[in-house]
């Protein structure tokens, strides 16, 4: 000890004054007796090496701080490591040419410097001397997107879940416009080529507009709950030119409707991790209700018809704004990131819940009974590809085909009643603004003659 060590020093001293009496040794003894003596400087020794042990302490405090956050960086470099192995960024980089440790000078450094060997005796720590240098790199990197490249959503199924406790605002705005031409021939035939009867030939032009508000929340990081609002615009017109009744002219029939549509609530669950060059699956479960007016509430004007020209129409003097059926549907989605492409498809299956006791209102006839109702199930299947352009602009193209089961009621299919296929060509765009406002548009054409003709979708999700 330095206490001692000064005691032991001034014994040897003194021996050496009764043993040998040199000049250097006794002008030494005579300055120690003098501070031995004197106890203002011997004060001033003792305070001296009082803080000189207190700066020693200190600096061992610091040398065990240092070491306790070298061990907590090399923890937290390892949580890294195992994020960036678990959501496939390493891989990622590989295939890009890249290496994780260019990115990371550490990497590069010899292992066998990781471990400092402990210094000589008598060298001076290297805690107290050497500058301690910073293991990171200079600057930030970039952050790390986990999700899947963002790509123009143009099938109304789920991409990219909503993060834990973010709420997203999507406004949407759909046109769609359908035409069809239908030819009824009622009567007998006398040989194949003459017709005894009536030729009703029509045409049917409808015009729909959907404005809609979705309400999408992030339950946690692999769940979200979305809550969809649409107010429906429609407005159909039907040509019609009855032969054989005495009039050359067409006729127009225009019906509209507007009003609240059907709302509907989605309920999403990311099932597995994926990453670089692995998919994700997304399960979902919707419902929807029948909030819009449904078509038995309206009233037909086949009454009107009936008298007026022997056949009627059985048209609604008023569009209805809804399916008028409670619906369940069960999906899956996936999706496949393969930079820069993400190929991604669906696949679903809707069910429309019967109605009991259904019955139609009849223009100045009343309520006219149907019976038991229940619209035909629907089972839909979709596949593309998006391609990002850059790092705000990404394109989107694919298909989507739903097949339609028949109508039955109370129980029979009805005999107007056939199963049809729904074949859509999709193309869509997104355009990033910001970290909060993306532009998303779809244009959907028509494959098969039952499909709309053209569908503009327009989405502007906002996170708040």
């Amino acid at each position: 000890m330095v206490r001692n060590g000064r005691v032991i020093q001034a014994r040897t001293c003194a021996g050496a004054l009764a043993l040998v009496a040199l000049p250097l040794w006794s002008g030494t003894c005579l300055a120690q007796s003098a501070a031995a003596t004197d106890p203002v400087l011997r004060e001033k020794i003792d305070a001296q090496g009082r803080r000189i042990d207190e700066m020693r302490s200190r600096m061992a405090e610091q040398l065990a701080q240092l070491e306790q956050m070298k061990r907590e960086l090399a923890v937290q470099e390892r949580q890294y490591n195992d994020l960036r192995q678990a959501v496939g960024l390493g891989a990622l980089e590989q295939a890009r040419g890249g290496s994780a440790a260019l990115a990371d000078p550490r990497a590069q450094a010899d292992p066998a410097q990781e471990t400092p060997s402990a210094p000589p005796p008598g060298a001076p720590s290297p805690g107290a001397t050497a500058p301690v240098v910073a293991t990171q790199p200079v600057g930030r990197r970039p952050e790390q997107d986990e999700r899947p490249p963002e790509v123009a959503p143009i099938f109304d199924q789920p991409g990219v879940l909503t993060p834990r406790g973010r709420l997203i605002v999507e406004p949407s705005y759909q046109y769609g416009y359908s035409s069809s031409d239908r030819v009824a021939l009622v009567g007998y035939t006398v040989i194949p080529a003459i017709l005894i009867g009536l030729v009703d030939v029509r045409q049917v032009k409808t015009t729909t507009q959907t404005g809609a508000v979705a309400f999408r929340y992030g339950l946690t990081n692999r769940m979200e709950v979305e809550v969809r609002i649409p107010y429906v615009d429609t407005h159909t017109d039907t040509i019609s030119r009855e032969i054989f009744t005495g009039t050359a002219q067409d006729r127009l029939f225009t019906t509209s409707g507007k009003g609240l549509g059907d709302i509907e609530a989605t309920l999403r669950y990311q099932i597995n991790d994926g990453g670089a060059d692995k998919p994700y699956y997304i399960g979902w479960f919707r419902a929807k209700s029948r909030t819009g007016r449904d078509p038995f509430e309206v009233t037909s004007d086949c009454v009107t018809r009936c008298v007026e020209n022997l056949t009627g129409t059985g048209l609604p003097l008023r569009n209805p704004t809804g399916s008028g059926f409670y619906s369940a549907q069960l999906g899956v989605t996936w999706l496949y990131p393969s930079d820069p492409v993400v190929f991604f498809g669906n696949l679903s299956y809707l069910h429309n819940f019967e109605r009991k006791n259904v019955s139609r209102n009849v223009l100045a006839a009343g309520k006219q009974f149907l019976g038991d109702i229940k619209a035909g199930d629907i089972a839909d299947i979709s596949i593309g590809m998006g391609l990002s352009l850059n790092e705000k602009a990404s394109i989107s193209i694919g298909y989507d085909q739903a097949f339609v089961a028949r109508t039955t009621q109370n129980g029979h299919p009805l005999a107007a009643s056939a199963r049809s296929t729904l074949g859509s060509l999709l193309i869509g765009g997104s355009y990033r603004f910001n970290d909060k406002e993306t532009l998303n548009v779809t244009l959907g054409v028509g494959i098969t003659r039952d499909t709309p003709d053209t569908t503009v979708t327009v989405r502007l999700p906002i996170t708040l």
